[in-house]
């Protein structure tokens, strides 16, 4: 081209260009500015709402008060998050996100008056007490409408539907607001131009709408924490613009996996806690475009297909809490994009794949709560960009791979609850960002290595096998804020002064281990922060006099230790002291009045109780057990909290009346008293105690009635009044049913007289029908407090140092009771251990005892009964003991089973006694006599087998004889001549098989 061509050209361009600017220019002087009346709607709407920067403190973005700045008299198209259209002025975008607003958007707001919107965001800001009301379904131009996080609640108008405009609805965490059914299934149906749809947390309470898988448009589908139900459609999902769907937290939401056809552009899958199950299709391998799968807590089961190798884009896989099992796919190798693999809660087993060669962009691996055996894999190594190890609760051994370099980024490691042994590896000492050890429930071995970085802040190494003293290292962690070595065999002494550094420590637990403490001058202003401090199984003594955590220390245990003295320090948090199990000497010491459980038990304590213990009004448990206390009780000690539901006072030297004076609605669950000098009645206010279980006054000095209103107490299960002055008879209830839940009882060792009680016996269902192997067994109390009682069984005073809930037995000895044994109670057929002995029982052993198939214990001893002993006793498979000593029994000791493991210890004073295991051997004509079933019935009179009897002279004898008993009811010489012929009979049967043969 010539240069005058050229010239041309760019005078042509020089005059198109003037002509454009000149018509931009006057384009731009027609602009039309925000009409008046708009920006006096703007500056109510700002004079309506108050401006708080806490109100928008969840915003994920810039916050900033973006109606500060609005001024009468400027252009209100140029106010921050206010836009207009260019042509006519009119406000078209109304971004007041994260504005710090605060106030109630009312039907009538200036909200409201901008017909001409086309974009409205108001997330992340306050409108507490505002709904979503009809106003905002008056703009007929709205594409884009945000009131997510905004704290909009209350029924949402269903005039929200006539926006049919709308490409963008986000309605999400506004948690208190909700469609009525008809108001969403109109929302479902009118905007059918919806691209994303973000309703988070709003009450729906619908199924699934099976149109919404219709709409090809939609890019964006969140529907969780909405309350949907039913199942979801089982079909294939053709919306090829999907790139996320979130139906978490609709736990009634039921399921296969979504199908997607292979053309899905899907990026993130949110299944969360939904009811979503069975088995993951090998279809899920079309996902190609996916970067999340979350199915966490969903019960899926099965395995893993390998078709998930097929997800090259995937990044987060969260399948934890569901029910998959098998080996974990060799074909994750191809997730070469993966930073969180987070499979925890499930079934998996066998070894760990080694898979982890090409996953280096790994961050976070947790393969917890499995099944996985073996050793980790080498691979391992190769992650080094590796933020989270968790392999815990799983059965993994052996030795931790030592050759491991390059873990710069590594905070989190837990490794515990597993078989690892050996030495704890060198470079688990040297991560430089690591923050959480912990490698507890374990075998590990050796010495603790020293820590050469102090970004730690938490460290478990208990319940392994270390030994030596504490590395002087951890003294130098000043982030430390949790360090537990409890249940090993570390071994020195502890100086307080190391302590120094660890200004931020918060937990201390170096219990049941070999450690003793010294303290030095300076020791009270350590620990400043510390909250709970346990040093208890140690080998601490002397005076303890460590004043730590002045103001923050909340439990403090030095039990099982050989401390003699305690100096009590005022903790204005305090609220656990344990105390027991030491050698402390002198006064009591009185607890903070923060205290709620305060266990001094078994100690050398001695001296009265102060009433200043009452002030501490939140007490939970008092346990002083097993002291030389003494002194009367204070009387406030029944009534000083509402919150004490444990008062244990056992084996103390106090003397006076148990307190009288229970607070009405208190929370009582275990009083015990036993062993004491405690005397007078048992306290009548004690009915009010409704939440009572354990009733302990045993070995006392109580002279008292049986105190059968007990009986209306609907939760008491142990209820021990041995060794007293109870006397009387037991009489009758006063209500129907007493003692429904009892199932201990020991009334042993009082003065108890006239029948056993068949009524109360009768009542207590607690020991009747115990399905055991439905039953989940726990010891009584919970985890802060486990009741012991001690009763005697199996011939032996036990102590229980925790009472099983399947544990049952009674205990009647020792009394003046009398008459014969009801048999009733061989309906308490879940009955453990029965003491009746040391009475004046008579008549027979009931043959209902027969039913008492898990009886272990069986004094009947010292009493006056008759007869023979059942054969049908030897059906009890788990009876140990049995005493039937210095009674009237006679005849053949039944022989089987258990039976054969009894020594002559059970059966002496029983001179009508033969067999095994007794010298006095059965001659021929004793042989094991026939149930009392059948004395019973000749004692009746009349029955039907005696025509048996006759066998040798013929029927019309027989029915003859019969005849003369109807008549004359039971003539003894008749009963004498039976008996006697009974045995002949049976002895001549037995001699046609063997003369001579005798019973042993």
């Amino acid at each position: 081209m010539s240069e005058h061509h050229l010239l041309l050209c760019f005078l042509f361009f020089l005059s198109f260009s003037q002509i454009l600017l000149s018509s931009c220019f006057s384009f731009s002087n027609s602009t039309k500015i925000c009409p008046h009346g708009q920006s006096l709607a703007l500056l109510h709407l700002k004079k309506s709402l108050s401006i708080k920067k806490s109100h928008s403190r969840n915003c994920r973005f810039l916050s900033y008060p973006k109606t500060e700045h609005w001024k009468e008299g400027s252009d209100c198209c140029s106010w921050d998050g206010v836009s207009c259209d260019l042509v006519t002025g009119h406000v078209i975008e109304l971004d007041l996100s994260c504005s710090w607003l605060s106030g109630t958007i009312h039907s009538n707001s200036a909200l409201f008056r901008f017909p001409h919107l086309q974009r409205l965001n108001l997330a992340f800001n306050d409108f507490s007490g505002s709904s979503v009301s009809a106003g905002f379904g008056r703009f007929s131009s709205l594409t884009h409408l945000n009131l997510s996080e905004s704290g909009f609640s209350g029924l949402i108008s269903p005039e929200i539907s006539h926006l049919s405009n709308l490409v963008s609805l986000d309605l999400s965490r506004n948690d208190e607001a909700e469609f009525s059914q008809l108001g969403f299934d109109s929302l479902v149906q009118n905007l059918t131009k919806l691209q994303k749809l973000r309703l988070r947390g709003i009450s729906i309470s619908s199924v699934f709408p099976n149109s919404l898988l219709n709409r090809s448009s939609l890019i964006s589908l969140d529907l969780s924490f909405c309350g949907l139900y039913g199942r979801f459609p089982d079909k294939d999902i053709h919306l090829p613009k999907l790139e996320l769907l979130s139906l978490r937290e609709n736990n009634k939401l039921d399921g296969n996996f979504p199908r997607f056809s292979e053309n899905n552009s899907l990026i993130y899958l949110h299944l969360s806690f939904t009811n979503f199950n069975g088995e993951l299709p090998a279809s899920i391998g079309n996902l190609k475009s996916l970067q999340t799968l979350d199915l966490f807590g969903c019960p899926f089961s099965g395995s893993i297909p390998s078709s998930i190798s097929n997800l090259k884009s995937l990044q987060i896989l969260f399948l934890s809490d569901c029910q998959f099992l098998g080996s974990i796919p060799a074909s994750l190798e191809n997730l070469t994009q993966i930073t969180s693999l987070i499979l925890f809660g499930n079934h998996f087993s066998g070894k760990i794949p080694n898979v982890f060669y090409n996953l280096r962009n790994l961050i976070s691996l947790d393969l917890s709560g499995n099944n996985f055996r073996g050793q980790i894999p080498p691979s391992i190594g190769n992650l080094t960009n590796l933020y989270e190890l968790d392999f815990s609760d799983n059965q993994l051994e052996g030795a931790i791979p030592s050759s491991v370099y390059g873990f710069s980024s590594l905070c989190y490691v837990r490794l515990w609850d597993n078989l690892f042994n050996g030495t704890i590896p060198s470079w688990l000492y040297t991560l430089p960002s690591l923050v959480e050890l912990d490698l507890s429930h374990n075998k590990f071995t050796s010495h603790i290595g020293e820590f050469q970085f102090d970004s730690l802040e938490k460290i478990d190494l208990s319940m392994n096998e270390l030994h030596g003293s504490i590395p002087t290292s951890i003294f130098e962690l000043v982030n430390l804020s949790s360090l537990y070595l409890s249940s090993n065999n570390l071994s020195g002494v502890l100086e307080t002064s190391k302590f120094e550094k660890l200004i931020n420590l918060t937990n201390l637990d170096l219990s049941n281990n070999m450690l003793s403490l010294t303290m030095s001058v300076h020791s009270n202003s350590l620990l400043p922060n510390i909250q709970t401090l346990d040093l208890s199984h140690n080998n601490i003594s002397g005076m303890f006099s460590w004043n730590v955590g002045k103001d923050t220390l909340s439990q403090l245990n030095l039990s099982y230790n050989s401390i003699s003295g305690f100096e009590m320090h005022p903790w204005s948090s305090m609220w656990t002291l344990d105390l027991h199990s030491n050698l402390l000497q002198g006064p009591l010491p009185t607890p903070p009045n923060s205290i709620v459980f305060f266990l001094v038990s078994h100690n050398k304590l001695s001296g009265e109780i102060s009433p200043l213990i009452c002030k501490a009004s939140s007490m939970g448990v008092l346990d002083l057990s097993h002291n030389n206390l003494s002194g009367m009780l204070p009387h406030c000690l029944g009534n000083f909290s509402n919150d004490l539901f444990v008062l244990n006072l056992r084996r103390n030297q106090f003397h006076g009346i148990i307190p009288q004076t229970f607070l009405k609605g208190n929370s009582f669950r275990t009083l015990d008293f036993n062993s004491n000098q405690l005397e007078g009645l048992v306290p009548r206010s004690l009915i009010i105690c409704k939440e009572l279980e354990v009733l302990n006054l045993g070995n006392n000095k109580i002279n008292d009635t049986f105190p059968h209103w007990l009986g209306a107490l609907p939760k008491l299960q142990v209820l021990v009044l041995r060794f007293n002055h109870f006397h009387g008879r037991i009489g009758f209830p006063k209500i129907k049913s007493p003692f429904m839940s009892l199932r201990i009882i020991d009334l042993g060792h009082n003065e108890f007289e006239g029948n056993l009680p068949e009524i109360y016996l009768r009542s207590l269902k607690a020991i009747m029908n115990i399905d055991e192997g439905n039953m989940t067994r726990k010891y009584m109390g919970d985890d802060n407090y486990q009741d012991s009682v001690m009763v005697t069984i199996k011939g032996l005073e036990i102590e229980f140092v925790k009472i099983l809930n399947t544990f049952t037995t009674i205990d009647f000895s020792s009394n003046k009771f009398q008459g014969v044994i009801p048999e009733c109670i061989g309906n308490l057929n879940s009955l453990r251990g029965l003491n009746l002995s040391h009475n004046y029982l008579t008549g027979y052993i009931p043959l209902s005892f027969k039913n008492l198939k898990i009886l272990e214990s069986l004094d009947l001893s010292s009493n006056k009964l008759s007869g023979r002993i059942p054969q049908e006793l030897t059906s009890l498979m788990f009876l140990e003991v049995l005493n039937l000593s210095q009674n009237h029994l006679i005849g053949f000791i039944p022989q089987g089973s258990q039976f054969q493991t009894f020594g002559n210890d059970s059966y002496y004073g029983n001179p009508g006694l033969c067999g095994f295991p007794l010298s006095n051997r059965c001659t021929t004509d004793e042989i094991p006599y026939p149930s009392q079933e059948i004395e019973a019935k000749f004692e009746s009179g009349f029955d039907w087998k005696i025509t048996l009897m006759g066998y040798g002279c013929g029927l019309v004898i027989g029915l003859s004889l019969g005849c003369l008993i109807f008549v004359s009811g039971k003539p003894e010489w008749l009963v004498w001549i039976i008996d006697k012929n009974i045995h002949k009979i049976v002895r001549n049967k037995r001699s046609t098989r063997g003369r001579g043969a005798r019973i042993s």
